[in-house]
């Protein structure tokens, strides 16, 4: 990383599938891997365009048993874009001499470039430029540049622009067995002089997707009319130009690509409206500027500012950026969800899942409309949530552990372990937690935005109706007078059943039981907290009796939480019983141990029987909640909490975590961040690495993990600043790590823009000019009255 840019030296076919996951270009509608125009899918590139939303069924039929998966589908690749001089082969980079190669994503402007030096096998030498957008503004248009300069020699050139329909989902090899042609071509041909066209539909979903596309050639700035001859096979359309070129000067090649579907709002019928978009667009210099533009602004919303700490700034800027090209602005008018693994590959099947936890928490203050789109996904799927739980024999919203395009649970029967060749069955649809991750998303939205219209209407119903699920999930056990969750999984995933049991479940895991009484408490909130019309028309239609209601007070009140050795929170009853794992074993014989489910079913063995984590799990309390809240949760079920417990556990628990979530490190950072900053730093530089290092060992190049992303770059904004909304008070506790010496950033919070500026020793609070109300700022213990247009000063 250099400055603003992720810049790579020289070609390396290893390396290609991770820059192709990283040089990603998107616009929260859709997006592109930075895949070379010329390449085509094989053992080192791998294309790929995603459609936010764009997903289809497949059946697969695995050994006799019918397996089915939901899919987020590799589109039609518009970037075929390559050439070939007089009769040789067309161009490829493995097939010539490289004198010099260099691509660089440009964050700042949102630009992927790329450039090289080459001679082929009759000495001729080549000078390749090109620039690549995915517009942010004109969210259908995406578009390349090419630039050809004949250093020694003149002659024919041949040029091939197409548009290939004949991909498929191949990009993450365990899912290789799996069904995976999810689109058949409709209709195709020319658009023009200039142009052509693509019209594909999926199989089942039956969405129609069209691509149009215009490429035009230049030399001396001047048009170029080239010969154009057709190739039209099936779901494959391409225009081979032919012309000549003269030494010592450039071709410059122009393609500009409209991509609409069938579920666009505001058209008649997406291939009409794609092969009008063409003919309407301007060349690709206005069209960067004005990506440019809409970059910028977004910029001035959503960086953060890092004194002297230059990589580290850098990186944070990247997974701002992937974040921004998944989810943007272009996001708020559309029916998604926001993918574990963006849309920058086809990992998890690009599957919703609870890392939007992470995600919602940088967007909330600084484009909370984005997040309060992506809550109407969930809200939209609420009758789906509804079915769940009816159908899994509860009550209220039981919300799917992996989500698609309807909310019905998309999470994988079996599953592969890569190291030993087996399937094995996936009980990870127990992570009922997920329900309760999307309450506390609408409760923290709420919190930071005060949209109470939403609350109202959306939200508060959400966390009703998950409260219910819970309160149905619990059961009482007389013997102890307290209520448990049995059968369930934490966040963990190393553990999904006891040692030896024939059913899936554990009972009574900490966190799961804890957030279920945080729901339980929120929704007695929302109840009085609506208005008294509000109140009364949900109770009518949710159906909510005062007897219900004051269940939901006695189990909130008498859940129950498992401890051992003294102040030790199990993470599920039981905890205690099983063995301890010899790490330093498993480190000796096997190095990277970050999956250690793999390598002990490899075994014969199991997590199931040992004292270890994926990631953290109890953890995760003290990620969520601040002291003062779990000691009022602990409070309220009459167990004891005292500060010391929190460095107890997290010690205890880090000492058993393997980090073979992307999440864990990040997770880790933050609840270190008070008690051993040091450590806390440490964790947050390998956080930092997850993707761009691919710390995992080869799952980046399937998609990068955007909750890890999202959460270090909040880790900065919020666990580093002490920022927390709760009531109607924003609170600031500031803890800088001795490496960061200034801290600035821009939030949104009720209305107010905030410059915020922390130093080791000062906090700085500016609201620019605006009409909102005056706000209530908590430092330590105090409280301030800011107004717009005022700054607050404050030494720590």
């Amino acid at each position: 990383m250099t400055g603003w840019s992720l810049v790579y030296d020289g070609f390396n076919p290893d390396q290609e599938r991770l820059r192709e996951a990283l040089c990603t270009l998107g616009n929260g509608y859709f997006a592109t891997r930075g895949a070379a125009a010329e390449a085509i899918a094989d053992e080192i590139h791998y294309p790929g365009t995603y459609l936010a939303g764009g997903y289809n069924r497949l059946k697969t039929d695995l050994a006799g048993h019918i397996v089915e998966n939901e899919d987020l589908v590799n589109l039609p690749n518009w970037l075929p874009l390559n050439f070939r001089i007089d009769e040789t082969n067309w161009f490829s980079i493995r097939a010539i001499d490289v004198i010099s190669y260099r691509q660089e994503l440009n964050l700042q402007e949102g630009t992927l470039y790329r450039t090289f030096r080459f001679q082929d096998t009759q000495g001729r030498v080549t000078r390749f430029a090109e620039r690549r957008f995915v517009h942010l503004g004109y969210q259908h248009l995406a578009g390349l540049e090419i630039r050809l300069t004949a250093e020694n020699w003149s002659g024919p050139l041949y040029v091939q622009s197409a548009l290939d329909g004949r991909v498929v989902n191949a990009g993450v090899k365990r899912y290789l067995a799996l069904s995976s042609k999810h689109l058949e071509c409709e209709e195709s041909g020319s658009v023009g002089d200039e142009g052509l066209y693509l019209k594909v539909r999926t199989v089942q979903s039956d969405l129609r997707v069209a691509e149009a596309a215009r490429t035009q050639f230049f030399s001396e700035g001047m048009p170029l009319t080239v010969e154009r001859r057709l190739i039209q096979e099936p779901e494959f359309i391409a225009h081979e130009c032919a012309m000549n070129v003269q030494e010592g000067r450039s071709l410059v090649i122009e393609k500009i690509v409209a991509l609409y579907t069938s579920r666009d709002r505001g058209i008649s019928e997406c291939g009409f409206q794609a092969r009008e978009a063409i003919a309407r667009a301007d060349r690709v210099e206005p069209l960067l500027e004005s990506h440019r533009k809409r970059w910028d602004r977004l910029w001035q919303r959503c960086d953060i500012a890092m004194e002297d700490q230059h990589r580290s700034q850098h990186v944070l800027r990247l997974h701002v950026f992937h974040l921004l090209q998944t989810v943007s602005p272009n996001t708020i008018d559309l029916d998604v969800g926001v993918p574990a693994r963006g849309l920058h590959g086809e990992a998890y099947r690009g599957h919703i899942f609870w890392d939007e936890l992470f995600i919602f928490q940088f967007l909330n203050l600084r484009v909370p409309d984005i997040t309060r789109a992506l809550l109407r996904y969930r809200y939209r799927r609420l009758d789906q949530a509804l079915f769940n739980a009816r159908e899994a024999g509860f009550r209220g919203a039981m919300y799917p552990w992996q989500s698609g395009s309807d909310g019905r649970e998309e999470s994988q029967t079996l599953h592969l372990n890569p190291q030993s060749g087996r399937w094995a069955p996936d009980h990870s649809h127990l992570q009922r937690h997920v329900s309760s991750a999307i309450a506390y998303n609408v409760w923290q939205y709420y919190q930071v935005t005060g949209d109470w219209e939403f609350l109202s209407f959306y939200g508060g119903e959400m966390i009703l109706e998950i409260a219910r699920f819970w309160a149905s999930h619990a059961t009482y056990n007389q013997s102890l007078d307290r209520y448990e969750i049995l059968k369930v999984m934490g966040p963990d995933e190393y553990h999904d059943q006891y040692p030896g049991a024939e059913e899936p479940g554990l009972n009574n895991n900490a966190y799961t039981n804890l957030m279920a009484v945080w729901v339980l408490c929120r929704a007695q909130e929302v109840l009085a907290m609506l208005a008294d019309d509000c109140r009364t028309e949900l109770r009518e239609v949710l159906g909510i009796t005062k007897e219900e209601v004051q269940l939901w007070e006695d189990i909130s009140r008498k859940m129950r939480v498992v401890f051992h050795d003294k102040e030790i929170i199990s993470q599920f009853e039981g905890y205690d019983q099983l063995e301890e794992l010899d790490w330093e074993r498993y480190r000796r014989k096997y190095g990277n141990i970050q999956r250690l489910d793999r390598i002990l079913e490899a075994e014969g063995d199991t997590t199931n029987r040992y004292k270890l984590s994926k990631q953290a799990d109890v953890l995760m309390l003290f990620f969520l909640f601040s002291s003062e809240e779990l000691r009022e949760l602990f409070k309220r079920l009459n167990y004891p909490f005292k500060y010391e417990t929190i460095p107890q556990n997290i010690d205890y628990y880090l000492r058993r975590t393997s980090d073979g979530s992307s999440l864990s490190r990040m997770v880790h950072s933050w609840v270190t961040a008070r008690s051993d900053r040091e450590q806390a730093w440490k964790l947050f530089t390998e956080a930092l690495d997850v993707d761009i290092a691919d710390i995992q060992g080869g799952t980046t190049p399937e998609g990068i993990h955007l909750g890890a992303m999202a959460g270090t770059v909040d880790l900065i904004q919020r666990a580093h600043t002490g920022i927390e909304a709760r009531g109607d008070m924003l609170f600031f506790n500031p803890c800088l790590p001795a490496e960061l010496a200034r801290l600035v950033l821009c939030i949104f919070y009720r209305g107010h823009s905030l410059a915020i500026e922390v130093t080791q020793d000062r906090l700085t609070v500016v609201s620019r000019v605006g009409r909102a109300q005056p706000i209530k700022i908590g430092v330590k213990k105090k409280v301030y009255r800011l107004k717009p247009g005022k700054a607050l000063e404050v030494t720590l």
